[in-house]
């Protein structure tokens, strides 16, 4: 299961698409000065799989291991960061080094790197302009590395806990959203069985994605006798 960033030949300063299905609207730097916060998100997540963890890339101790799974044919059809390591990093640099609207992170499941991802905040990113964005929505971009990994069930475990969190850290939160190519069909019903809904389909740069959106869960109204 893979989710790639929008449109990967204009990347406007965020990073890289989730396993399969990149968004793709990068190749502009993000602004500095005042930093975006996006935090709460570094401590271990329990899941029925193990404990997951997601920490900040660090460059240049692993990029070896980045750049091998964007080169896995499965990753590459849709991140296109295959090539030398060059290639993704000058894919994670304008993150790093950016105000920081988008984390690369680590996925690490039980201690061991399976995964790489990005959050980001969709209502800043350049996806905005394609759908009908709410304030503080955070995007989720996921790769799952090792080709083990995948085809098990381990993606939507992984998107599920990591949704939920986000939720949690984030109370201004109200949706977590993805973009996975709508040919991707392993990738979307990944995104389907972790809580997300198809909300739209949505003409991308260099594809068509299915808008999936997992919302906050409201609060039931408390019913009860006054007086």
């Amino acid at each position: 299961m893979q989710g790639e960033p929008a449109h990967p030949a204009a990347r406007d300063g965020r990073a890289g698409r989730p396993g399969r299905d990149p968004v793709g609207l990068r190749r502009h730097p993000q602004p500095g000065g005042r930093r975006v916060i996006l935090d709460g998100l570094q401590e271990v997540i329990p899941t029925t799989a193990g404990e997951f963890r997601l920490r900040p890339v660090h460059l240049p101790d692993d990029l070896p291991q980045l750049a091998e799974w964007m080169n896995d044919p499965a990753v590459a059809a849709f991140w296109e960061l295959a090539g030398p390591p060059g290639v993704t990093e000058q894919h994670l640099r304008p993150q790093l080094d950016g105000d920081g609207r988008s984390l690369p992170r680590l996925g690490l499941l039980d201690g061991v790197p399976m995964s790489y991802w990005e959050i980001y905040r969709a209502d800043l990113d350049p996806l905005a302009r394609h759908y009908p964005a709410q304030p503080h929505d955070t995007g989720v971009h996921l790769l799952l590395g090792p080709a083990g990994t995948r085809g098990r069930g381990l993606g939507s475990t992984l998107l599920a806990a990591l949704a939920e969190r986000i939720l949690q850290a984030r109370p201004a939160c109200g949706r977590v959203v993805a973009e996975p190519d709508i040919r991707n069909t392993p990738s979307v019903r990944a995104f389907r069985n972790a809580g997300f809904e198809l909300a739209a389909e949505l003409d991308l740069p260099t594809k068509r994605a299915a808008l999936m959106i997992r919302r906050r869960p409201q609060t039931p109204l408390r019913t009860g006798r006054h007086g």
